[in-house]
């Protein structure tokens, strides 16, 4: 079991000197960069991964592959260039622990991967890890014929998986309503299994959408025959070779803009993100829209090929009533960040899978808006969010729960309150390991 570093002293929230004027290039998606990892190890041919993310996610990936027997190799003068070159009979080495962190798509992906070892692989994390759920992927791996072994709480890391002496027919039937990871963990390694997979849900809904559907576009990037029939719950993937493409380029993380571009509307000004795709699988696309429901221009300027998406606010923020956002969860904490200062209430919904995220991110934003003296409740599928005058707002320590996303949330809320504190940025390594630097260069203070 391993720990996340965190740091000693509270990270002073850097205020606004003025209105923005910045120009914010985003680092590479974790959702597309781990993606890719996983598909280039199920290859048999070398990929070359281009725009990698390199933050501790990533790493975490990276580094299960390479016990696993992957060879990984980055270059020498640009870290997020990475050469990725699987085994080439196509087993992965056993009698192995990987440590996943607290990374979801490891502890979900990966074992997909451990199915065609050569003996059992063990999986451990950090303690916090102990608290995300893993039952229903595994439930899956073991109706294909997998051994499952926890040495812990049942359906919860620290586990053992003995891949199949006898594989089972290819259907699997599983409740993917705690997170969208458990389908895409199967759909991405499905196509290395005898019989290939068809995989039911059975629960009554299925979060985060997008996520599956970005899966299911990169699954297809691998040439493997896969069909999603959303409506009916299932998806179908056929038995047979996994490749990417020898070069593959990443998306900047557009749920990463979400706290930058959202710095707009909370010290006015204009934020700009170059490098916006104009297509997209990954939730974070919606974000624009989400910005201009809340009231500020957007503008996605034609920039070499992509779009520069630029956003421009006067600090007015409208609520948004009754919000379904459960395409986009990932969003929420930066949404309430600027929700906290809207003119009306607002209640977003859809998102009571985010309980099962880093942290129980419901209860942790709803404690830390209330901290500040803020106005929020949990309800059983969101938050409802009510505005109070700004001037009942006052300092505080604000907790990470050593989830990224509730740094900088913090971080977002000390644009406009003073005397804001987080215990521990540092946690924003998972996704973001340059955020306090890219931090104070968009409020163009000194660090």
């Amino acid at each position: 079991m391993t720990t996340d570093s965190s740091n000693s002293a509270a990270w002073q929230a850097p205020e606004p000197v003025g209105p923005l004027n910045a120009n914010v290039p985003i680092p590479g998606s974790k959702s597309l960069s781990n993606r890719y990892l996983v598909l280039a190890a199920a290859g048999r041919k070398s990929v070359e991964l281009r725009g990698l993310l390199r933050s501790r996610d990533t790493e975490l990936m990276i580094s299960a592959l390479e016990t696993l027997g992957v060879r990984i190799t980055a270059n020498h003068s640009d870290p997020t260039t990475v050469r990725v070159e699987a085994p080439s009979d196509g087993r992965y080495q056993g009698n192995v622990t990987i440590d996943c962190g607290l990374a979801g798509t490891v502890m979900r992906f990966v074992p997909g991967l451990a199915m065609s070892a050569d003996g059992p692989v063990t999986f451990d994390g950090d303690s916090q890890a102990y608290q995300r759920p893993m039952a229903p992927l595994l439930d899956g791996l073991r109706q294909l014929g997998a051994d499952i072994v926890f040495h812990g709480q049942q359906g919860y890391l620290p586990f053992t998986l003995t891949p199949p002496q006898h594989w089972n027919s290819g259907k699997i039937s599983i409740d993917a309503s705690a997170s969208s990871q458990f389908i895409s963990g199967l759909l991405l390694t499905a196509s290395t299994f005898p019989h290939g997979i068809i995989l039911k849900h059975t629960g009554k809904r299925l979060p985060s959408l997008p996520h599956i559907r970005m899966t299911v576009d990169d699954v297809k990037h691998a040439g493997v025959q896969i069909k999603a029939h959303e409506y009916q719950r299932e998806w179908l993937v056929e038995p047979g070779p996994v490749q990417l493409p020898f070069i593959v380029g990443i998306e900047p993380d557009l749920s990463n803009a979400a706290p930058f571009l959202g710095a707009a509307l909370l010290a006015g000004g204009s934020v700009e993100v170059p490098h916006w795709p104009e297509h997209t699988t990954q939730p974070g696309g919606l974000l624009p829209g989400y910005l201009q429901a809340l009231g500020a221009k957007v503008e996605m300027i034609p920039d070499q090929g992509q779009l520069l998406c630029k956003v421009t606010s006067d600090g007015t923020i409208h609520g948004l009533g009754d919000f379904d956002l459960s395409a986009a969860g990932e969003i929420a904490p930066s949404l309430a960040a600027l929700l906290v200062f809207a003119d009306a209430p607002t209640r977003m919904l859809g998102i009571g899978h985010l309980r099962g995220h880093e942290t129980n991110r419901l209860a942790a934003l709803v404690e830390e808006i209330n901290r500040i003296g803020g106005h929020a409740e949990e309800l059983p599928e969101g938050i409802a969010i009510m505005p109070v005058p700004q001037e009942s707002l006052h300092p505080a320590e604000l907790r990470s729960y050593a989830d990224h996303r509730m740094a900088t949330f913090a971080a977002m809320l000390g644009l406009r309150v003073h005397g804001i504190t987080v215990d521990d940025i540092g946690t924003t390594s998972k996704t973001l390991p340059e955020f306090v630097d890219m931090w104070h260069s968009l409020l163009d203070v000194k660090n």
